[in-house]
């Protein structure tokens, strides 16, 4: 199975250096100009690299955002450079300077496990770091394993799998816990919750490392952190709950990123499996969050961020089977809200209608609009 993973990696990583055809002009200029306020109004201008959380800036604020928002930013930029050809690599740069301050939240020495990690908050002399959350790091792992992908990155490739190596120690090992395993949300002493998103997301990066190495624990890691979020969070209309706790309460909110990527796990599931039940199990979570968030008009109450990886995740579902059902629901999205939440003047978006942005939101309306530029082949080398 080795080689015949490694053989997909290889072609996987040459389809994406193919020639690129040109990208609608709407979706690319959209892209631009969602980026281009989104450095106007929250890059902090101190050579720092980093971002403001929100604009306009409020009194209490921190003088930087959390890590949460700030990969976002760094997914965004990483979106823009897959645009076709030269409307690509004008942002080669300025994906240098990303991966310069998302190096400011990383600490070295470890949180409560000992392993080293992305703090919540910038660590010194930009910051006095904060908790890990492994969802946060798990982003960016993803992130990382796009850029190994799309042009062979082998410094991505390590951030990555010391990325994972942080999510393991984050498995639950006690089992006088309710329903015990899962992976924990974060390392804070307040929350003890067991999350779709901080389980799905790991499963989907140790696939991917899979992929890309053959090494087995990764494939074992991911089947592990499946099984128990099917097992614990999956509702009996096919969506995903939001948490677990200690005691075993589950928390039962469908957001949509929680149904989005385990799409994605399921789809890779398949490409390293060859089990078609896996394809089958996509479709199917696929259509039924299609249909209670599209079907049913609940999308526009779910945060852009979630939206924006729920679809990319559909999108590498399409990438597998054909058609075009989720990118068209994707740029319908995409204009109702260039149509309602956009400021023509600063360009920013504005989902509470209050003037304010907060930079998470600007960031993922970016990677929508740079994705829907895309040459559909690259739609391969998403999450």
């Amino acid at each position: 199975m080795r080689a015949a993973v490694a053989g997909g990696l290889a072609a996987l990583i040459a389809l994406a250096g193919a020639p690129a055809t040109a990208a609608p002009a709407s979706d690319a200029a959209r892209a631009a100009a969602s980026y281009r306020a989104l450095q106007t109004y929250f890059a902090a201008a101190d050579g720092s690299g980093l971002y403001r959380e929100q604009y306009p800036v409020q009194a209490n604020d921190n003088v930087y955002s959390y890590e949460w928002p700030y990969s976002q930013v760094h997914g965004a930029t990483l979106d823009l450079t897959g645009m076709p050809g030269a409307l690509g690599a004008r942002y080669r740069d300025d994906l240098a300077d990303r991966d310069t301050g998302q190096q400011r939240y990383w600490l070295a020495s470890g949180g409560t496990t000992g392993v080293p990690g992305y703090a919540s908050y910038p660590v010194a002399p930009y910051g006095g770091g904060g908790d890990f959350f492994y969802d946060d790091n798990e982003w960016v792992g993803l992130f990382d394993v796009q850029r190994y992908l799309a042009g062979g990155d082998r410094a991505a490739l390590r951030r990555a799998r010391r990325i994972f190596d942080l999510v393991v120690s984050g498995w639950d090992t006690d089992d006088s816990h309710a329903d015990p395993g899962g992976v924990f949300w974060t390392q804070a002493s307040w929350s003890h919750d067991r999350n779709t998103v901080s389980n799905m997301p790991g499963a989907e990066l140790g696939l991917r490392l899979y992929q890309i190495t053959g090494q087995r624990s990764y494939l074992d890691w991911a089947r592990r952190m499946y099984d128990w979020t099917n097992a614990h969070l999956l509702g009996p209309d096919g969506l995903y709950y939001d948490h677990l706790d200690l005691a075993g309460t589950v928390e039962q909110t469908y957001w949509s990123y929680n149904q989005g990527v385990p799409v994605g796990v399921d789809v890779l599931f398949y490409q390293v499996t060859h089990d078609r039940d896996y394809l089958a199990r996509a479709r199917r979570t696929a259509e039924a969050a299609y249909d209670y968030y599209v079907g049913q008009g609940r999308l526009a109450a779910q945060p852009p961020y979630f939206n924006a990886i729920f679809f990319k995740n559909l999108l590498l579902l399409e990438s597998v089977t054909g058609g075009h059902t989720y990118r068209d629901a994707m740029r319908d999205y995409a204009n109702d809200v260039w149509d309602t939440n956009r400021d023509g003047g600063t360009g920013l978006f504005d989902f509470d209608h209050n003037g304010e942005t907060q930079a998470i939101q600007q960031a993922a309306m970016v990677q929508i609009y740079a994705v829907l530029a895309w040459s559909p082949h690259r739609y391969q080398l998403l999450y």
